[in-house]
């Protein structure tokens, strides 16, 4: 069974920068893709960002520029570098995994952009 742990969530003020990281539990080499979305209250779950096997990369329009997507394979660690945080990037942010049909999440991490 894999297991997805993100770490690196807090309370930052608007303009800060925080990076998220998602640890596995087996090799990150074999999943199609990994991902992160979040989810703010009252809203449904969006896609941040996602990163492919082959490096392949894509962003949601709000994050573009701001947020990168990175993948250590050695490390099985995904991460979100999240630079010129706003309020509205307030939510619990996620990390997905996807191998073949088979999709795996983890617990999710809070972030709070506020003065």
């Amino acid at each position: 069974q894999v297991q997805l742990v993100e770490s690196g969530g807090g309370l930052v003020r608007p303009g800060g920068s925080l990076r998220l990281s998602c640890a596995a539990s087996g090799s990150i080499f074999s999943f199609n893709d990994m991902s992160w979305y979040r989810q703010a209250p009252g809203k449904q779950r969006e896609l941040v960002a996602l990163i492919t096997s082959g490096g392949t990369t894509n962003y949601a329009d709000s994050v573009k520029g701001r947020f990168t997507i990175s993948r250590d394979n050695a490390k099985n660690t995904v991460y979100l570098q999240m630079n010129s945080l706003k309020p509205e990037d307030t939510a619990v942010y996620y990390c997905k995994a996807r191998k073949s049909v088979t999709t795996y999440w983890g617990q999710g991490t809070q972030v709070t952009v506020s003065s």
